[in-house]
């Protein structure tokens, strides 16, 4: 059966950073963790997610010493979020509406997952090839170039 909700193709580890740690901390995680983003937590309650795009336009287009920004400086604002049943169509226009490539998957207050286009890259595949659209490879190199997309 064909995914229907978000919690059937999300990305369920989560990896967070505190505020108030530097944008050096944050890129050394996400470097060592192989992943785009961090969801940024003040006192455990999210408030923002910092990705790559963060650091080249915030920090590395203005020229600033990475360990003397905070992440909190950087961190993009959470816009929208979605929770563990909300239909996979709902959130793809959740993240068309408002231009973004990462959607939290919030329950009961906490993060529980992340959809990203690579999430959905793969479940497009996996549609398809359950529909007889596609055949195994064809998607493979795209989603490969995807990968480091994660989160």
């Amino acid at each position: 059966m064909a995914a229907s909700v978000v919690r059937d193709i999300m990305t369920k580890e989560i990896i967070m950073i505190d505020g108030s740690d530097t944008a050096l901390e944050a890129a050394k995680r996400m470097s060592e963790k192989g992943i785009s983003s961090l969801f940024v937590v003040k006192d455990g309650d999210p408030v923002g997610i910092v990705t790559e795009r963060d650091f080249i336009k915030k920090v590395c287009a203005k020229e600033i010493p990475i360990a003397d920004v905070k992440v909190s400086e950087i961190m993009s604002k959470i816009l929208t979020t979605a929770d563990p049943e909300t239909p996979i169509e709902v959130a793809v226009q959740r993240m068309v509406n408002h231009k973004i490539r990462r959607l939290p998957i919030i329950e009961g207050g906490k993060i529980v997952g992340i959809i990203t286009v690579t999430d959905l890259a793969k479940h497009l595949r996996t549609t398809l090839l359950l529909e007889g659209a596609l055949n195994d490879s064809s998607f493979d190199d795209m989603i490969a170039t995807m990968d480091h997309e994660k989160q």
